[in-house]
């Protein structure tokens, strides 16, 4: 029994294709792989067998429907396409309607279709992905898994913005949060490493990438998030601004910038492209270390911000078992995982520079403050794909 998984996202495809044959129910990974450059002049298409090594074919990929008929012959020519049961789908935003796993049907389509305003990198792409994979696979069930669903349990306090109630009733102005899939599956697999009940633990977790967002946990449900009605609030991202005084977008209407340009420069130049003119940690790091001070900047701008989040989200959790981070930045970068840290030694946070140093989580959850110290410091390998892969075989089962 397997199921297929997308995550379709404006100019790239990854798929994975998961097994589940062992009497414990647990899933494996049989192949999985990525289709980038989709629309541009130039692409790849990559697939990695399970213990095998990736293999590379450099060639333009037209458009979503030429990238999934790319997965398709990638499956194919690995017969991972063997008894696929279902498909399960990454959608960013769910809204208020989607708050957990939802069978795709014409209707569930067009309202993901309308939500893209909310988080116009994610949805349109997701719907372009969605609407072209049940073409292809057309006889097989389609589930989608939703990043807002996770953090449906934080509470009216916590979500509403302060603003009219008719904005919140009339146009759905309020905060929902990002990421969920991964803050659900890095929680689970940080209380299962401290051998502790997941409802017992409050948690901060960081899923640290080119998108960011940080999330209060506490006994496994979300209490605060981040992101906000779109995933433009928050952190530091890529691309990004995260929080941003909104006086700043009337005064560059006012002075004639246009609406539509003003959110593409938000959501497409700013962040870590905006003040250090890269949106990749790694080559940012490079150049602060050849006294790039824009560069360095940008770091700086990005752990700060980071550092508030955990602080306000220590204080109300009213304490801390666990801070954990994720994601490419969170799982690889060990000088951001430093200069998050280090800083609130005041908040009872330490780190062991050597186990930070070497951290790989590839193999599973990796302490990196010194034994016995609470909260603990961890790093986890997020795995949304499996979990997503989980959450759709629930839902074809039921």
């Amino acid at each position: 029994m397997r199921v297929l998984v997308l995550n379709t996202g404006s100019s790239s495809v990854k798929y994975e294709v998961f097994t589940r044959s062992d009497a414990a129910g647990d899933l494996s990974s049989v192949v999985s792989g990525l289709v980038e450059g989709v629309g541009e002049t130039s692409g790849a298409v990559h697939v990695t067998p399970a213990g095998g090594a990736t293999e590379t074919e450099e060639r333009p990929v037209a458009d979503h429907d030429a990238a999934l008929g790319l997965v398709v012959d990638a499956l194919a020519r690995t017969g991972a396409d063997e008894d696929l049961v279902a498909v399960g789908h990454r959608v960013v935003h769910g809204g208020e309607d989607f708050t957990a796993p939802t069978l795709l049907t014409d209707e569930v389509v067009a309202r993901i279709d309308e939500l893209a305003p909310l988080a116009p990198l994610h949805n349109p792409p997701a719907v372009a992905g969605i609407r072209v994979a049940r073409r292809r696979w057309g006889d097989l069930p389609h589930v989608a898994v939703f990043d807002t669903a996770f953090h449906t349990t934080m509470p009216p306090a916590v979500y509403r913005y302060a603003v009219p109630e008719d904005w919140y009733r009339e146009h759905g102005v309020r905060r929902f949060g990002f990421h969920g899939t991964s803050h659900r599956y890095v929680a689970g697999a940080a209380a299962r490493f401290l051998d502790q009940p997941l409802e017992d633990l409050r948690l901060v977790t960081l899923h640290l990438g080119n998108g960011a967002s940080a999330c209060a946990i506490a006994g496994g449900r979300s209490v605060d998030t981040s992101m906000g009605l779109s995933p433009l609030a928050g952190l530091v991202m890529g691309t990004r601004s995260g929080d941003l005084d909104p006086g700043v977008v009337f005064h560059l209407v006012r002075g004639g910038t246009d609406l539509a340009e003003v959110e593409r420069v938000l959501n497409r130049a700013s962040g870590l492209v905006g003040l250090g003119g890269a949106n990749d940690v790694r080559v940012l790091r490079s150049a602060a270390a050849d006294g790039d001070g824009d560069a360095r900047l940008a770091l700086d701008v990005m752990t700060r911000r980071i550092r508030q989040y955990v602080g306000a989200y220590l204080a109300e959790l009213g304490g801390l078992d666990a801070l954990v981070f994720t994601a490419g930045i969170g799982e690889h970068d060990a000088a951001t995982r430093a200069e998050v840290v280090e800083p609130l030694g005041h908040l009872g946070l330490r780190l062991d520079p050597e186990a930070n140093g070497h951290a790989d989580a590839g193999d599973g959850p990796v302490r990196i403050s010194p034994p016995g110290v609470t909260p603990a410091v961890l790093v986890v390998a997020t795995a949304e794909e499996a979990t997503i892969a989980a959450d759709t075989l629930a839902i074809v089962e039921t």
